[in-house]
């Protein structure tokens, strides 16, 4: 009897207690109002002291000021700024790598075009009217070496035979004798010598291969900052999955719930969270590395000996060389020609033809009047080896960093030990952090994830970027790149080279050691050229083409 007198004792001295626990907990929840509010959502509905939270789904159970359609309004809130935090993340890559496709195609472009001058100015000054009236020849050269660099169908080694075979066609009926008539079809015959028969001498032999290396390493790069740019839009833009939503949810807005608004989450506890979020995309990594590494290795490239400057703005230089060749050797070609396609028929008279030769030519052209083009910008080299690799070097692993970089200083706690949120409340997180990687995640305390089923727009990513890869190896042999299939893939909906105010001018970084000292080249420059194995420089262009005007009036 006395041990049911004692119980009854607590249970009616414990009613009033537990009321008064009651009312001490039911804390004002004045802060949450405001924060809610703050975020744009009505106030209705939300209590004014604590309530219990038997009814939360997401967040710990306790004494809470959410209520269940507050707590699904901010689950949602969080996955929204979540996708918006990785967005802009991409949007700040997606700026780098826009910055370094405009530096280089402007460079590119740039020397493209000042070779270009440079022949024009150079011909017209020593040829005159004769290369006035075969310039097309040389404009249509320049044109499908454009075409070929932006991408289009072109056979670069069908481009230099045409060209050789052309330009040898009209200087054949220029510099033949007076007194024969040349029918299309024999200049079509003349034209089908020039593999045979050499009429320029090894420069065609020489100048393709080194054609060839320089703008299918160029192609092959622009086009591979545009696939890696358009692999980070498409990646950037993956929904987050309901778990994750759940997860972020915790890691974020719980803390308001339970009062601990002021209460940063552990630095462990977010890594996992975003580790098992961005498990996926972490995959990436594996290739993302391997793409980059062969785009340093091409951009290393145009530096090798001879340099794409070089190749490039000395093609009027190699050209002016094939024509002398071609004016010294014009009777022994000559003959060869006659023997393979025939003697001509004799025209009816010489005298027009002897005159508009004369015309042709302007011999007071001395090399003291030329001047060359001065450079634009810095050269190349500099470009690659120092801005463009060292931009690419701290992109190389971003995919595996990028949850370090949304769990900074600024939202994770760091090393605050027991005064941080571990997901129930303000306390030490002891779990370890797991690896990167889909496959590290079947222990992640944090997230649930089906490790079995990765998500598969980013698993065609990774295969866009192992295609593009072999690419850019094979560019790296000389050998050519068909970008069909790319440039199919990438059309659709949006670029990967965002512009304006789109990209965003920073994001997670990884500083990098300066590379090494690089050598620079400055081709108007009146200095020699380490080139092809012999020094050469735009400003001969004029004795050499003086010397072939005088052959051209023989």
């Amino acid at each position: 009897m006395d041990f049911l007198q004692a119980l009854l004792f607590f249970f009616l001295s414990a009613v009033p207690l537990s009321a008064d626990n009651a009312n001490s907990k039911a804390r004002s929840c004045l802060d949450v109002r405001q924060f809610y509010s703050g975020k744009g959502f009505t106030l209705n509905g939300v209590p004014q002291t604590e309530i219990s939270g038997e009814h939360l789904r997401i967040c710990p159970q306790g004494y809470t000021c959410c209520t269940s359609a507050m707590e699904e309004t901010l689950s949602n809130l969080s996955r929204r700024e979540f996708e918006g935090l990785v967005r802009e993340a991409g949007r700040s890559l997606q700026a780098s790598l826009n910055t370094q496709y405009r530096s280089f195609d402007t460079y590119f472009t740039d020397l493209l075009n000042r070779s270009e001058r440079s022949l024009q100015e150079s011909f017209l000054a020593t040829l005159g009217s004769l290369y006035s009236k075969n310039a097309p020849v040389f404009q249509d050269l320049y044109a499908d070496l454009r075409r070929y660099y932006r991408g289009s169908a072109v056979n670069l080694e069908e481009t230099l035979n045409d060209f050789w075979a052309r330009l040898l066609e009209r200087l054949f009926k220029a510099s033949s004798l007076p007194q024969y008539t040349l029918t299309d079809d024999y200049l079509e015959c003349v034209a089908k010598q020039t593999e045979t028969l050499r009429p320029f001498g090894d420069v065609p032999r020489d100048l393709k291969p080194k054609v060839t290396r320089a703008f299918v390493a160029a192609r092959s790069f622009v086009q591979g900052l545009t696939v890696s740019g358009e692999v980070v839009r498409k990646v950037s833009q993956v929904p987050l999955s309901p778990e994750c939503t759940r997860a972020m949810m915790k890691l974020v807005y719980c803390p308001h719930c339970r009062g601990l608004a002021s209460v940063k989450p552990c630095a462990n506890y977010c890594r996992n969270v975003m580790k098992g979020c961005l498990a996926n995309q972490a995959d990436l990594d594996t290739e993302w590395q391997n793409l980059v590494d062969t785009m340093l290795q091409v951009a290393s490239s145009f530096s090798a000996d001879p340099s794409v400057d070089v190749v490039i703005y000395s093609l009027p230089i190699r050209i002016s060389e094939a024509i002398l060749y071609m004016q010294e050797n014009t009777e022994v070609f000559t003959s060869k020609v006659f023997q393979a396609c025939g003697t001509p028929r004799v025209a009816d008279t010489q005298s027009s033809g002897s005159e508009e030769r004369k015309k042709r030519v302007n011999p007071a052209s001395t090399a003291m009047e030329y001047k060359p083009s001065p450079t634009v910008g810095v050269p190349l080299e500099m470009q690659v080896c120092v801005s463009l690799e060292l931009k690419l070097r701290e992109m190389q692993q971003y995919w595996v960093q990028l949850p370090a970089a949304l769990c900074n200083s600024k939202v994770a706690a760091g090393a605050a030990g027991d005064k941080c949120w571990n997901g129930m409340t303000k306390a030490r997180y002891l779990p370890e952090v797991m690896g990167d990687g889909l496959a590290s995640q079947i222990n992640n305390p944090e997230v649930e994830i089906d490790i079995t089923k990765p998500d598969m727009t980013i698993r065609q990513q990774i295969m866009q970027l192992k295609i593009m890869t072999n690419r850019l190896r094979n560019a790296l042999n000389g050998n050519d790149v068909d970008f069909q299939d790319a440039s199919d893939d990438i059309s659709g909906s949006g670029s990967g080279m965002c512009t304006g105010e789109s990209c965003a001018r920073s994001g997670p970084r990884v500083i990098v050691p300066k590379t090494d000292s690089t050598r620079y080249y400055n081709p108007p420059e009146n200095k020699k050229v380490k080139g092809t194995g012999t020094q050469t420089h735009p400003s001969i262009l004029l004795p050499l083409l003086s010397l072939a005007t005088l052959l051209l009036r023989r």
